[in-house]
This record gives C-alpha cells, structure tokens and sequence, in this order.
C-alpha cells in the first residue's frame, strides 16, 4: 500500500512540481501508514528507484541517450547506465530516509501523547 502511494502520488506530482517533492510524499505517507521501520525505508526506497528508472529510460531511449551520456562525459564516467543506475539509487536513498523520518516521527509524537 505505502509503495503504491507513494509511486502513484510521486509520478502525478513531478509532472508539476520539482524532484524534491519525493521527500514530502514519503515523509506524510510513512508518518500516517507506515506499520514498520523496514516498510518505511524499502517501500519508499522501491517506489522511487522504480519511478525514476522507468521515467529516466521513457526519456532517454528517444534521444538515444544523449544527455546521460553528456552527464556522464562530466563526470567522467563512460556508461549511460552507470548515470542511470547513480540516478535512481540517488532519488531511492532520498526517499528511503524521508519516510523512515516519518515514521519516527509518527512514533515520537504518539509516544509524547501517552506520557501526558
């Protein structure tokens, strides 16, 4: 469920807003319905890494990859699937850690609110 919404809410919101928008969708999905700390790194972590990668290829197999390969001219590596690959793992990472804050989040504010 935590990943369906967060690569659902993820693909609608990035065709309007910027890439960073991933940090928000993640943190308010996992601090309302994260049931774990595993759900709520991987499932953000795959949703994103899955999202990126499909739009990245849905983009780039068109111009025969000419701007992953340009990326990867300046930062001095050979493949586009290597700046592919960096991509995904870079926005997963971004994810993971947003919705893992969330769900500490939601804990820490449930728990303050059963020590009043």
């Amino acid at each position: 469920m935590v990943f369906l919404i967060i690569f659902i809410a993820s693909f609608l919101l990035q065709l309007i807003a910027p890439w960073w928008v991933i940090v928000i969708i993640s943190f308010i999905t996992c601090s309302f319905i994260g049931k774990t700390g595993k759900i709520a790194l991987w499932s953000p972590f795959l949703a994103i890494v899955l999202l990126w990668t499909i739009m990245a290829l849905f983009k780039s197999i068109p111009n025969e990859h000419l701007l992953a390969k340009r990326v990867g001219e300046m930062l001095m590596v050979k493949s586009w699937i290597l700046i592919l690959i960096l991509t995904a793992l870079l926005g997963g990472f971004t994810a993971a850690i947003s919705g893992f804050c969330g769900y500490h989040f939601r804990k820490a504010i449930l728990i303050e609110k059963s020590n009043s």
